[in-house]
């Protein structure tokens, strides 16, 4: 089963530092706008490592990847970061707001031995793009380290973890943070060897499923590969990868839907749906994602220029034979196969998380049409990557995003 195992990680010096000024989301949902903020924010800003910009006259001996090692190792010599004396687990807490209800999810930042995915006891959910993960690698090869950790669930009813987590978040923080939307960070050092041993204990008979950050796991074992094959005999350092880990029966863990966008339907489109959906208009009421709210197989659809919005009842049949059976009630899946594959034969795709943002987009002629999902359950991401099958992208948003630069782990 997966190898969980403390380190002693790279933390900034909250005497040196504010942590609000220095920590920042992940990469993939930085814009060009947002990352000049986080630049003039501090010029200690993690962002300057894990997603720094090009510069005019960058070339193989200058660019963000070298800078980034710069960063890194300057840091450290001026005690901005400091490493814990003590092999540790990191207790991080994030408490957020969802319509209106206070939540908090709680796990634990920690070492996880690297492997195969799908070949032992971790496993994927998501398809990934290779650009993404050439961007991981070469920051990975320059700075030796892991910047940002990947979000991960596991499975247990033992819950020794959970409660040992919650005990310690009863105390004062090494280190929290608000971020952009509100969302309180929390970090604390777990170094006791009885806490440690709970833990690992607890998670050695466990599975490993990656929530958020296929691409830097799988990065992280590209990286593994070609340095194990280059030193067979020599320490290996880099066979652990970092990784949030949180109990995924934990009432805080929250996934968001992702909505589809096309950019033309076929003129039929309605006839087209009705072989498999039931067609239901909806009239004066466009709170799509409360009226799907809680419904089994069910898509929103809309078209531009229409004053209305559809309601799409799956009632069974077309082609889902690539799909397992006990995964054709997903509705990601329904949708990619059955309509956008089968039906429209299209890979062309948005996305948008907002719905509002979604329809505006539609009228105002960016794309001519749109699906609108309900989240993806947990238990149906399990299900997945146990049937070693995977979701289309995007088919998971898991909320709150964690941020960047709480710990490091330096090979």
């Amino acid at each position: 089963m997966a190898k969980v195992r403390p380190f002693r990680g790279i933390i900034y010096n909250v005497s040196r530092v504010s942590a609000e000024d220095v920590l920042a989301p992940p990469y993939d949902i930085i814009t060009p706008e947002f990352r000049e903020a986080l630049y003039m924010q501090s010029p200690y800003n993690i962002v300057r490592i894990d997603f720094g910009r090009d510069e005019t006259g960058d070339d193989e001996t200058e660019n963000k990847y070298i800078r980034a090692r710069r960063y890194l190792n300057a840091w450290m010599k001026e005690a901005v970061f400091i490493q814990s004396n003590k092999p540790s687990f990191y207790a991080y807490e994030m408490s957020y707001s969802l319509c209106g209800k206070r939540k908090s999810l709680i796990g634990f930042l920690g070492l996880v031995k690297l492997e195969e995915l799908g070949k032992g006891s971790i496993y994927p959910h998501e398809c990934t793009h290779a650009k993404p993960k050439q961007d991981r690698l070469d920051l990975m090869k320059s700075c030796e380290a892991n910047t940002s950790p990947i979000f991960s669930l596991y499975k247990s009813t033992e819950k020794q973890t959970a409660n040992l987590l919650r005990k310690t978040a009863s105390t004062t923080p090494y280190l929290e943070a608000a971020d952009v939307a509100g969302d309180v960070h929390r970090l604390w050092q777990i170094d006791q060897e009885e806490d440690i041993e709970v833990i690992t204990k607890e998670l050695a008979d466990k599975s490993v499923f990656i929530a958020d950050g296929h691409h830097r796991y799988e990065t992280a074992f590209e990286f593994y590969r070609e340095t194990a094959g280059q030193n067979p005999s020599g320490s290996k350092p880099f066979d652990h990868v970092l990784m949030f880990l949180a109990n995924m029966l934990d009432e805080g863990v929250t996934i968001l839907p992702t909505h589809r966008l096309l950019k033309t339907v076929p003129g039929d489109m309605d006839r087209l749906l009705s072989e498999y959906f039931h067609i239901e208009p909806v009239e004066n009421d466009f709170n799509i994602g409360k009226r799907l709210s809680g419904r089994k197989d069910v898509f929103g659809f809309y078209k531009k220029g229409d004053r209305v919005w559809y309601m799409l009842t799956y009632k069974g049949g077309g082609n889902l034979s690539d799909i397992p059976d006990d995964l054709q009630d997903i509705n990601v899946m329904i949708l990619h196969e059955l309509i956008f594959k089968e039906m429209l034969h299209t890979t062309d795709i948005g996305y948008e998380m907002d719905i509002g943002r979604a329809l505006d987009k539609i009228q105002n002629g960016q794309f001519e049409a749109g699906f609108f999902l309900n989240p993806t359950r947990v238990e149906d991401v399990e299900k997945s990557a146990l049937s070693s099958v995977r979701m289309p992208p995007k088919s998971t948003y898991f909320y709150p995003k964690l941020l960047t630069g709480l710990v490091i782990n330096k090979f």
